[in-house]
């Protein structure tokens, strides 16, 4: 069917057809866009939401099949395909007008999928997946035609009770579905093609911004990203309850972020392997005078990345961090001994006696806290329960912070005052 107003060969003009429904749609829209959803009620707020879901399932439908024989428009307008017009006139990215040409190219093949969007029961997202599916099996010498008609029968019925992500990993596997004997093997030889090509694609960055931030970005196989993502979230998402108990809101991005250096500063160094016959460590070198002044510095490492005093004594209390105390002409007066650091068994009995944190406005539960010696080991403080209290990550970073003081309540928990401003 042309879209152009000329008459066709039935001596009718489906144009004026088309300019009646869009006109109708946009009339539907406006009156829609008019009315405040404020005032709604919930069931039309849920019956719109999911009629709109099939709506945009059908307009993709339809913008598919045009885009499917927008051959003629790049003819027309001199562009090298469709895209071109896209990014000239609809001001649409030529990546993004490019995927859609390739999707209508796809869905054009597969009968089923065409069909599912047109009733709006296959989405946009999912029909990318199930023609990108289909595509795979297309290509594979061992699949036959019985086989790719099967999976996208397959597939489009998924496709009514999995989200896109869900239909991704079906599809990758669909074979497998269809005949385990002849599939199975070559779907664990793919899956191992596909881990190999992940430990090649493996890497690891990291940039100090210059502001006391460091920005890391790394990729990882699909099995490790999975188990890290777990590890934080089961750090992080009881830090996002209680803090909503409290009527705080903490971005959940940063609650991942800081359960990732949660496990970064606990690490077990054990594990570490070792170098010269000594476990991996890190040293970190301040003056005697800076150890005792909270506005110090301490270079941390040998490469002199500079941290404040009142962070270095933070880390010393619970991180596998050697302390190098210098005199004024640079002679190691004090070379910190890992014996300075609570012993497990201690931690099971500050944690059996002061169940939580022990800052005054905190309640986090002992598993979530680390030891903090009251009197600075690197002062003489003795690593014994009498000299430990038990501070979550945030008020045990308070504790060190010049910028507050605190004091030692009758019933041994921890009050902090902001410190008052000098000069």
């Amino acid at each position: 069917m042309s879209l152009g107003r000329e008459i066709d060969h039935w001596g009718t003009n489906p144009g004026d057809a088309i300019d009646a429904a869009l006109n109708a749609i946009e009339s539907a829209l406006h009156e829609l866009l008019a009315s405040d959803p404020a005032y709604w009620r919930t069931g039309q707020k849920k019956d719109l939401l999911q009629r709109l879901e099939k709506l945009q399932a059908q307009q993709a439908a339809l913008k598919l099949r045009v885009l499917a024989t927008a051959g003629d428009i790049a003819e027309e307008t001199g562009a090298k395909d469709a895209s071109g017009w896209m990014r000239t006139e609809l001001l649409v990215d030529k990546a993004v007008a490019r995927s859609q040409i390739k999707l209508a190219a796809g869905v054009a093949k597969y009968d089923l999928v065409a069909a599912g969007l047109a009733e709006g029961v296959v989405s946009q997202d999912k029909a990318r997946v199930i023609t990108k599916a289909l595509d795979a099996i297309e290509a594979d010498p061992a699949a036959s035609m019985e086989d790719l008609i099967l999976a996208e029968k397959l597939l489009v019925d998924y496709a009514t009770r999995l989200t896109a992500n869900e239909l991704k990993i079906i599809g990758r596997r669909i074979l497998a579905e269809i005949d385990p004997e002849r599939f199975e093997a070559a779907e664990a030889t793919a899956l191992h093609r596909e881990e190999e090509r992940a430990q090649r694609r493996t890497f690891f960055q990291s940039r100090d911004n210059g502001d006391g931030t460091v920005d890391i970005q790394a990729r990882v196989s699909r099995a490790v990203g999975v188990r890290l993502r777990t590890v934080l979230d089961s750090l992080a998402q009881p830090r996002k309850w209680s803090a909503e108990d409290k009527g705080i809101k903490a971005p959940y991005d940063r609650l991942l972020g800081q359960a990732f250096a949660r496990v970064i500063e606990t690490y077990d160094v054990d594990q570490l392997p070792r170098h010269g016959g000594h476990a991996t460590t890190v040293f970190i070198t301040m003056s005697l005078d800076q150890l005792r002044t909270d506005l110090g510095t301490a270079a941390l490492g040998f490469d002199g990345d500079q941290i404040t005093a009142a962070e270095a004594r933070r880390m010393a209390c619970n991180a596998d961090l050697i302390p190098v105390v210098l005199g004024t002409d640079s002679e190691i007066l004090d070379l910190g001994r890992t014996a300075r650091l609570a012993h497990p068994i201690q931690h099971r009995a500050l944690r059996l006696r002061d169940k939580c944190c022990q800052a005054e406005d905190c309640d986090a539960p002992a598993a979530w806290t680390e030891a903090h010696h009251l009197k600075p080991w690197s002062q003489g403080g003795r690593t014994d329960l009498a000299n430990m209290v038990l501070l979550c990550p945030s008020d045990h970073r308070r504790i060190h912070d010049p910028n507050h003081t605190y004091e030692r309540l009758p019933d041994g928990r921890i009050r902090f005052t902001r410190a008052a401003r000098t000069g």
